[in-house]
């Protein structure tokens, strides 16, 4: 039985991987913002297990990861969880920026660094579902696309530092998906939103999982999914 430690598990892509790999009997180890979310993911998922840091705090992961017990083993880390806010380049405040960076680029990169060296001794696939965005930045997605052309630059760089030690690293592009993020940009649009329109989370969890449950002998670097309707 794999043990897999989920960030965004809460919703939209992040619930879809969640559901999946509790489904198949695998352990799930899912960070939550706070105590109380926690109970509510360990609610939903039986079995598993919550390790609570808040995201858009990364400086203060390292405490909060030390007042509780890290798993020994993680078999993959799935960094799915994001936060997207829109807007020109010229009406950006510093605090706008700095939300997302935290979220999307410094969390997950802390995160990966506090747990290195588990992630060696389990010879773990890291996953970053980044987005369309982290290869193309359109306007108005000034902010968010910095952060995941940033995570991009993350996860290769520690492709190539850590293949030696045996871990897999993979990049998923999803393009517009359904879930509450897609919701809120629609709105920040101005846009009517039609979830049918956009991929559906299983769809871009189905990739995910690809990428984890490869055989070792080959690994899956970068990985783009557009809509297909």
């Amino acid at each position: 039985m794999a043990t897999h430690l989920i960030t965004g598990a809460g919703s939209g892509i992040g619930a879809a991987v969640a559901a999946r790999l509790h489904a198949r009997g695998d352990d799930l180890v899912l960070l939550a913002r706070d105590a109380a979310r926690g109970k509510q993911l360990v609610d939903r998922y039986p079995g598993s297990r919550a390790l609570v840091g808040d995201l858009s705090d990364p400086d203060r992961l390292s405490w909060a990861f030390s007042k509780q017990a890290v798993p020994e083993r993680i078999d993959s880390l799935l960094h799915i969880a994001g936060i997207v806010d829109l807007g020109p380049v010229g009406e950006l405040r510093p605090k706008t920026w700095h939300q997302q960076l935290n979220v999307n680029l410094i969390a997950p990169a802390e995160v990966t660094r506090l747990l290195l060296p588990t992630l060696r001794a389990s010879q773990a696939t890291v996953v970053f579902v980044n987005s369309g965005a982290g290869l193309t930045a359109h306007a108005e997605w000034g902010a968010y696309g910095a952060s995941k052309h940033g995570l991009k630059a993350l996860a290769d760089a520690l492709r190539a530092e850590e293949k030696p030690n045996g871990i897999r690293v993979t990049s998923v592009y999803p393009g517009r998906t359904a879930s509450p993020m897609q919701a809120k940009v629609h709105s920040q649009e101005g846009k009517d939103y039609d979830p049918e329109r956009w991929i559906d989370p299983e769809s871009v969890a189905t990739t995910v999982l690809m990428a984890v449950d490869l055989p070792r002998d080959a690994e899956v670097a970068d990985l783009s999914v557009r809509p297909g309707r």
